[in-house]
């Protein structure tokens, strides 16, 4: 694997820690400002609608310029909503912060992923993608916790500062070892948009909304859920944390491993078996032992749906990959708050809170379900350009 795919995943990891670490550290930064916890939240609810609006935007913005040059502003972009969230003296500018750099996460991650492919040959993009991602989920597994422990001992503020310094490392990496290519000849934005007439296209988006929106439904809730209803401490919810995110990172290991050779037997099989974790959960929970191993497996099967669903947005938007695979980053956060919402409706209704997986069982299965109908629809028409003719917008690179 090339050395610049190293350099995306350091800025994964950066955007990973930033995103989830902000969790664990919501009593410290209410209490800071002399806000409730609920109105803390909004720090969450803010980067997620940062995610779905800066996708689609800076991606658009993003054709004008070469993609390394624009994954190097993505990157200084991430590091200037971290200094202001480190230094803002208002809850409004900390709120501020987190959006300026929730703007830079589903570009960085989606224009990422078009250069991470071009990297390799055509049968290794899925495991390249897969490369990048594993900063996402190692992230997890060492970013949260050690940034939520920095911010318990030293002051949150300084969590934030150290995510702004892995963000000039991302920084520095991408101009040093990501190869400088021009600007894709025939990029403009009536090109990238076609892709969206592609129904392949949109159906993979909706499977992304869908699988990993039934991971959220479950995992949005685990902490009431293990402390209330599986009988762990308050302090033991960190550590089920961290297993999910090393069920994540294994998942990713298997996703990019077998998405280049069977990409929807792989899909069938986890949003198949994760629908079906998912159901158990809301028995496992009752019992510490079986509610850990479904946590880890939770996260393995959900996120072995990431590489292969943003492949298969790549290989359908065909020649104008960019902004959709942008979007498709987008769609995971849209998945994360319309789960994260209904798992809330379902709890408030008195169903429990295993309630929620429930929800993400349904979720999971309906993009099982929309898996199918993409590959029926496929077999059916086995040649389709999604975008434009090739004298229109030309193949920027070979696939």
């Amino acid at each position: 694997m090339p050395l610049a795919l190293l350099a995306l995943a350091v800025g994964a990891f950066g955007i990973g820690t930033t995103e989830f670490v902000i969790m664990g550290l919501l009593p410290e930064i209410a209490a800071d400002y002399s806000v409730s916890i609920p109105a803390a939240g909004l720090l969450v609810t803010g980067y997620a609608l940062g995610v779905v609006v800066g996708a689609p935007l800076l991606t658009v913005l993003g054709t004008k310029v070469s993609r390394k040059r624009m994954l190097m502003l993505l990157m200084g972009l991430f590091v200037l909503g971290n200094l202001l969230s480190a230094l803002a003296p208002s809850f409004g500018l900390m709120l501020t912060g987190r959006v300026v750099a929730s703007l830079a996460h589903g570009s960085f991650f989606g224009i990422g992923s078009v250069v991470a492919a071009e990297l390799v040959a055509p049968e290794k993009k899925a495991g390249a993608i897969a490369t990048m991602f594993t900063g996402l989920t190692v992230a997890n597994i060492v970013g949260v916790p050690l940034g939520t422990f920095i911010g318990q001992a030293v002051g949150w503020r300084t969590t934030f500062a150290v995510v702004a310094a892995l963000g000039v490392i991302g920084l520095l990496g991408i101009a040093k070892l990501v190869p400088a290519t021009p600007r894709p000849e025939g990029a403009r934005l009536r090109g990238e948009l076609m892709a969206f007439r592609n129904p392949q296209v949109l159906l993979a988006m909706a499977m992304t909304v869908l699988g990993f929106g039934g991971v959220f439904a479950a995992i949005t809730y685990v902490a009431p859920m293990m402390t209330e209803v599986a009988g762990y401490s308050d302090g033991a919810v960190t550590w089920l944390l961290v297993l999910f995110g090393v069920g994540m990172f294994l998942g990713n290991l298997l996703g990019g491993r077998f998405a280049d050779r069977a990409l929807m037997p792989l899909l069938y099989a986890t949003l198949g078996g994760l629908a079906l974790v998912l159901a158990l959960f809301t028995v496992t929970a009752h019992h510490r032992i079986l509610a850990a191993i479904t946590i880890l497996l939770v996260g393995a099967l959900g996120f072995a749906t990431v590489p292969p669903l943003q492949k298969r947005v790549l290989d359908q938007a065909h020649g104008a990959p960019t902004l959709a695979s942008a979007v498709n980053i987008g769609a995971f956060n849209l998945g994360n708050a319309l789960a994260a919402w209904l798992g809330g409706i379902v709890i408030s209704a008195g169903f429990g809170y295993t309630s929620p997986n429930w929800v993400g069982a349904v979720l999971a299965a309906a993009a099982l379900v929309l898996a199918v109908w993409s590959a029926a629809l496929e077999r059916r028409s086995p040649v389709r350009e999604s975008v434009a003719p090739a004298a229109a917008v030309p193949t920027p690179v070979h696939h």
